[in-house]
């Protein structure tokens, strides 16, 4: 029922260097995470069609100490059933997902997360997205529960795409840090991974220009 208009994409991945020529040697599987501040839920993953943004990612997570040789591998990506969020009917079924997770954290006593900033980032923006994330989690468990709704099926992957960042240029509304990012949820998307020329020297602004 929600599958993308389009099925095969171009995604990349930053990551350290060892574990990404282990994964393009087919010596180590990519796992979807288990974090709950995630920007879409559960799952894998990949920049869409943007190998410059995923390094920006692992460079700033070297910065933290998390990643030490920042890398950065390309995927084959079949969406499947995918949630994509650029259509209409998808973004009705995540509202539907809200409504649905707020009644069980009231029935529990519980709040609602919140989407907050991270300790030391620089980012204006709500960079852990814990309400986000709980709400497509909670809309997965639902799809893939016994009481599943009818016409849904669960889900392969999610799509979404995020403004971040600031303005590209004075009074500009077009933002610097715009992405499009996928979850995969189903390992059986990823059809196959490659290096992306210039990892290692990828093109600078001034390159591209000229």
């Amino acid at each position: 029922m929600s599958r993308a208009h389009t099925s095969f994409v171009l995604g990349y991945h930053g990551c350290e260097r060892d574990v990404g020529l282990k994964i393009v040697r087919g010596e180590q599987s990519l796992q979807p995470g288990k974090s709950t501040f995630d920007w879409i839920g559960q799952g894998i993953y990949f920049w869409e069609g943007d190998p410059i943004r995923a390094y920006e990612w692992a460079n700033k997570k070297k910065v933290r100490n998390h990643i030490k040789d920042p890398f950065v591998i390309g995927a084959v990506i079949d969406l499947g059933n995918c949630l994509d969020l650029l259509v209409r009917e998808n973004v009705d079924i995540v509202r539907y997902a809200f409504e649905s997770f707020k009644e069980v954290q009231k029935t529990a006593g519980l709040p609602l997360p919140k989407n907050k900033s991270a300790p030391k980032d620089d980012s204006p923006d709500l960079v852990m997205r814990f309400l986000d994330c709980a709400v497509i989690d909670h809309l997965h468990s639902i799809i893939e529960g016994p009481n599943r709704p009818e016409g849904l099926e669960p889900y392969d992957s999610v799509r979404a795409v995020f403004e971040e960042g600031e303005p590209i240029f004075e009074g500009s509304k077009l933002i610097d840090k715009n992405h499009a990012q996928i979850a995969v949820r189903n390992l059986k998307c990823i059809k196959g991974y490659f290096l992306p020329l210039g990892v290692r020297g990828l093109p600078t602004v001034s390159s591209i220009v000229r």
